[in-house]
């Protein structure tokens, strides 16, 4: 299968699902930004349930701007509080201390660019996941594909409705399975046994 997704942060399990399931991947980096989606904002299974971990960006006066050109508000330290966030939702899963020293960087390292990072975090969860992929990225934006698989509407979470095989999330006893968050706790959870998961997920 060859797959056109849009880049996000720390994307979804079905997200995932697709890259793991691909022979070739092409990133869109022509879109046009669009506030409340995944591309600044991934979902994690706190002690207290969901938890979004959202991206602060420099909003621009321009109706259009591309999400290339969007730029990351650094005033506070959201990223210490991403990982803050990850630890407490993480901390006693089965694979975060075996992961931790991988992610830790990634969120003491101040990025200018939302899809620099957006790319960056890809290339971390291909690494934890010791996946290796082929992928090129888009020159143009065309609202329609020919000879590709679209996924680009799972950046938007709403228009994504797939639903996955249970596993043990860490406080699934308390809330129950959560559907569908970020990768990141497939992999703290499932270790080197989520590329297994992710190669045998339906997506629609």
């Amino acid at each position: 299968m060859n797959s056109l997704l849009l880049p996000t942060y720390f994307p979804s399990i079905s997200h995932f699902a697709v890259i793991a399931q691909s022979d070739t991947i092409t990133f869109e980096m022509e879109d046009n930004f669009q506030k409340q989606t995944n591309r600044n904002r991934t979902y994690i299974y706190s002690p207290n349930g969901i938890q979004l971990l959202n991206i602060p960006v420099k909003h621009s006066k321009s109706a259009h701007q591309k999400t290339k050109d969007v730029l990351i508000e650094n005033e506070f330290d959201w990223q210490k509080q991403h990982f803050k966030s990850l630890e407490a939702a993480y901390r006693s899963s089965p694979f975060f201390e075996f992961f931790e020293d991988d992610i830790t960087p990634f969120f003491e390292k101040k990025h200018t660019y939302l899809m620099d990072l957006n790319m960056e975090a890809f290339e971390l969860v291909n690494k934890c996941m010791r996946l290796k992929l082929e992928f090129s990225k888009t020159s143009e934006y065309f609202h329609e594909v020919e000879n590709i698989s679209d996924f680009r509407y799972l950046a938007n979470g709403k228009k994504d409705q797939n639903s996955f095989e249970k596993y043990t999330q860490v406080f699934d006893d308390k809330h129950g399975f959560i559907n569908n968050l970020s990768v990141l706790d497939l992999l703290f959870n499932e270790g080197k046994f989520a590329i297994d998961y992710l190669k045998t997920q339906k997506i629609i």
